[in-house]
């Protein structure tokens, strides 16, 4: 899903200049994450601890033999695939500050991030926190991947303001051929994060994936449909974004839902993605630089939202597989998906408002005027993406 699927999917959106930058963050994220998450971020995620958040009862995995299981499955199994999620969620924000922020601030405001927002979500609704305890919907990271990571790209993007160039010179994607062999990578790997998400080779995971991919068509055929009509030609750019906008929306209701309210969650993902992509950047000149809060943010908010809806029993062939324990209806259920909305989407903006202002004041956040017209290959890592051919 990281690599290669969004480093590729992101790198080749961006500028030759700065292609390079962008593998190099999702792949130093990726090693990065992997480290932490062993050390503590999976005990405090998912350790024993309370309400708000885990224990050090799995510090560097102790206590966890060949043998340990975590519910049906080894525990080092249920660890490393959890990793996949801490890992992909903080590279996920690198498109809302691509092309302009120091590669020493993205280590730096990561791994901050992922002990103050990531763990703590993480726990509140996946690791027998409260958001869970109350009947939360959220099968495979609605709130968890991707609410935070888009809250925290839209924060990013307005404190480091935009692009020198943004809405005057052409910032154009450099390579779509490498981003739709990305966006491949992800739709494929999708199965796994959603299918894997039921911890089991069952009816549940293989519902999960078929859900995920009548969204992610659906999205993509939608976004597809609307650019078709607004600008009269449709692009691969369109469609890809649309799969993705798809992905991210059905990923919270995936274990609860059933084909045909999967086909509504897609197309509504197509829809409200697409018009909150073109609202963020031509009516408020937000520089969300991939598009992180618009596809996946708002993706995230509409589809935890959804799951309230098309879980319901009693929509006919809309209708999914049943409320969470101790709820009964509807209202009962929305009521609950939206205070895991709101409580994610504050609780995200205020604490990443936060880390970036201490990173900004330690280190400095943005490279320079100068710095950032030669890009960020040359002055961050000496490199070039492609040779130049005398």
């Amino acid at each position: 899903m990281t690599l290669p699927g969004l480093a590729m999917f992101y790198g080749g959106l961006v500028r030759t200049k700065n292609v390079l930058s962008v593998l190099m963050q999702c792949f130093a994220i990726a090693g990065m994450v992997s480290i932490l998450w062993l050390i503590a971020g999976y005990s405090l995620a998912f350790g024993e601890g309370n309400a708000w958040i885990g224990d050090f009862s799995r510090i560097l995995m102790s206590g966890v033999g060949k043998e340990t299981l975590s519910g049906d499955i080894p525990e080092s199994l249920f660890m490393l695939f959890q990793m996949t999620f801490a890992i992909i969620t903080p590279a996920l924000i690198v498109g809302g500050f691509a092309e302009r922020m120091r590669f020493s601030a993205m280590l730096l405001f990561s791994a901050i991030w992922l002990f103050l927002v990531y763990v703590p979500i993480t726990h509140w609704v996946w690791g027998g926190g409260w958001l869970g305890s109350m009947g939360l919907y959220d099968f495979a990271g609605g709130t968890v991947v991707h609410i935070t990571a888009g809250v925290a790209a839209l924060v990013a993007a307005m404190v480091m303001g935009p692009r020198r160039g943004f809405g005057t010179a052409s910032m154009m994607p450099h390579n779509m051929t490498m981003t739709i062999a990305g966006a491949g990578m992800l739709w494929v790997g999708w199965f796994g994060f959603n299918g894997g998400s039921a911890l089991a080779a069952d009816g549940s995971a293989s519902m999960a994936m078929l859900v995920t991919h009548i969204s992610a068509a659906t999205g993509a055929m939608t976004w597809l449909v609307r650019e078709w009509i607004k600008f009269g030609k449709p692009s691969a750019l369109g469609a890809v974004t649309g799969m993705v906008a798809g992905l991210g929306t059905i990923t919270p209701a995936s274990g609860f839902v059933g084909p045909a309210g999967a086909l509504v969650i897609g197309l509504l993902a197509g829809i409200i993605c697409f018009s909150a992509t073109n609202y963020l950047k031509q009516v408020l000149k937000i520089d969300d630089s991939l598009d992180v809060f618009p596809v996946h943010g708002i993706g995230g908010i509409l589809g935890t939202l959804l799951a309230g809806v098309f879980s319901s029993t009693s929509l006919g062939i809309f209708s999914g597989y049943g409320f969470a324990d101790g709820i009964t209806s509807m209202g009962g259920q929305l009521w609950v998906q939206f205070i895991g909305v709101v409580v994610t989407v504050v609780f995200t903006a205020v604490v990443t408002l936060g880390i970036l202002k201490l990173v900004d004041a330690l280190i400095g956040l943005r490279v320079n005027k100068e710095e950032e017209i030669e890009g960020l290959d040359i002055v961050l890592h000496e490199e070039r993406g492609y040779n130049e051919i005398s």
